[in-house]
């Protein structure tokens, strides 16, 4: 995360109107009290000395800062400042007396001609300033022009200020032979107090205040960070994101869902309501088939069947009201019922049907001579009776009388009532054997996100580069081995493939690390960075 795109969720929480650790805020100036001294011995050198001047500290030191302070000091009317960036390692001369060529306006970017131009400007009253950032990245030959400016040919020399890591003054020594040919100044870390104020200002700046951070993490950040501006930046944005997580985490194990407001909770309640009453009111519509309420719906008198004569003929059997509409069923689907006689009926022999198909059959006429039944043998009459043994074919029966009339029963006999051809049976759903579904191949993770979480929040890792290419960061990581890792993270708006370098207990362990990488890497200065902000990175 880079220059004011700071993480939503990071912002929100503390309500930031900008990431207050981002390394270049505009309009932030911060410069403690010790720098101002350091300041003053600067312009004093550059006026009185014609050593190079080198401001020695390690990576986040506030060295740019300094360089930016001296250059802002000066009198643009007396000074030429002509300002340097090493930006990769192995800068040679060439290309930093081009860059000095460019910034005089020199046509031939060599030696003597630079050394003339510097000359030509000290005897109109101007002096040339030649600043150099990062100077650790140039190598010998690059170091060797710039001693050669520094000590001049003729009546005019530029002020050469080298703004590096220590490392940098024994080579200076080794390539003069010995000679005195470079002045060094060191800086020095802030003290507890400075890095509160400078904390201060940061978070000011984004609209909040250093009440945010209390004693014991200001403690813990300034024992982390050493008291370096840079590294007290990161280290201030790692606690606060694991302040953030632990806050986060306490609320949701808490219940969380007890702070909603009021009108939220009235309207859960009325949801809640409406779902079980329409829940209640969608069990109570539906009813079975054979619900009490239906079974008293059955017939309240079933005919009995005439007995059949002694001579083994069975008599033609009449319906009273066949020539009628039959009515429809009580219960289930509106379709007509067919009756047969129950001589045929009885000569089927079929199987008997399920009490519950009773609820479909329409209520028989009586006739009008058949005495009901009492209430109490229903239930017996229901049940059907044993098939009696199969009869002969009926002869056709011989026209009716004009108005017959129904010969009278001596002693009702319960008989089988007339079997009903039932509707097509619905067909009970089969439990199919479950299905497995097929094998979903699965989405391959970017590579490392698995060993990411699972390490510790509180470890850190050594970030060597990030670039836009994940085939790059890949190959990269197979070839310098099981050390190397990278994961994917979100750059103004775009994918970013981040390369990191092993897992450290502790911040200074991950720094010690550095200086076992190889040159190479260690020129891309590689910094600690914790889990904890990765995982956030790796989320988001």
């Amino acid at each position: 995360m880079t220059n004011l795109h700071a993480d939503e969720a990071f912002l929100g929480h503390y309500q930031f109107s900008h990431d207050p650790f981002a390394p270049r805020v505009p309009g932030f100036k911060f410069f403690p009290a010790q720098r101002k001294p350091v300041l003053g011995q600067l312009h004093h050198l550059a006026r009185y000395s014609q050593l190079l001047l080198a401001v020695t500290g390690p990576r986040g030191s506030g060295k740019t800062l300094l360089r930016q302070a001296l250059v802002a000091s000066t009198n643009k009317q007396s000074v030429q400042s002509v300002v340097i960036a090493a930006r990769s390692g192995g800068v040679d001369a060439a290309a930093v007396l081009r860059q000095i060529a460019q910034g005089l306006a020199v046509a031939q970017a060599d030696l003597r001609s630079i050394l003339a131009q510097v000359a030509q400007l000290s005897l109109t009253g101007q002096e040339v300033y030649l600043l150099v950032d990062d100077a650790e990245l140039l190598d010998d030959s690059a170091l060797q022009a710039l001693l050669a400016l520094a000590a001049g040919d003729g009546p005019g020399h530029p002020h050469v200020f080298l703004f590096a890591s220590s490392a940098v003054v024994p080579r200076l020594e080794s390539l003069a032979n010995g000679e005195e040919c470079v002045h060094a100044i060191e800086l020095q870390p802030y003290s507890l107090d400075e890095m509160r104020d400078y904390l201060a200002q940061r978070l000011e700046g984004a609209g909040q205040g250093i009440e945010l951070l209390s004693d014991e993490q200001l403690e813990d950040i300034h024992e982390q960070s050493s008291g370096w501006p840079g590294l007290v930046n990161q280290v201030a944005r790692d606690v606060m994101i694991e302040s953030m997580l632990a806050e986060r985490a306490g609320s949701r194990a808490g219940g969380a869902g007890l702070k909603l407001p009021v009108k939220h909770l009235v309207a859960l309640v009325v949801v809640a309501l409406g779902v079980t009453a329409a829940w209640f009111m969608q069990s109570h519509s539906e009813q079975p088939a054979s619900s009490p309420e239906v079974a008293l719906q059955q017939p309240a008198a079933i005919p009995a069947a005439p007995s059949a004569p002694s001579d083994g003929v069975a008599p033609a059997v009449e319906f009273a009201g066949g020539n009628q509409p039959l009515p429809l069923p009580l219960v289930g689907e509106a379709q007509p019922v067919i009756r047969q006689p129950l001589a045929q009926a009885a000569g089927e022999g079929e199987a008997e049907e399920p009490a519950a198909d009773l609820s479909q059959m329409a209520p028989p006429v009586a006739p009008a001579s058949q005495p009901s039944l009492p209430a109490a043998t229903q239930t017996a009459q229901i049940a059907p009776a044993p098939a009696p043994a199969p009869a002969p074919a009926p002869a056709p029966a011989p026209a009716p009388a004009p108005a017959p009339a129904v010969a009278p029963v001596a002693k009702p006999v319960a008989a089988a009532p007339a079997p009903v051809k039932p509707a097509a049976p619905v067909a009970k759903p089969v439990a199919s054997a479950p299905v497995k579904p097929a094998p979903v191949a699965a989405k391959p993770a970017s590579q490392g996100v698995t060993w990411y979480t699972g390490q510790p929040a509180a470890h850190f890792a050594l970030q060597v580069f990030g670039t836009r290419s994940e085939s790059a960061a890949k190959s990269f990581v197979g070839q310098q081995g099981s050390q190397y890792h990278y994961y994917r993270k979100s750059h103004q708006g775009q994918a970013l493939y981040v390369v990191t370098y092993g897992s450290f207990a502790s911040r200074a362990a991950a720094q010690a690390a550095v200086k076992s990488m190889p040159a190479k890497l260690q020129a891309g200065k590689p910094f600690p960075k914790s889990f904890a902000s990765i995982k956030q990175e790796i989320a988001r």
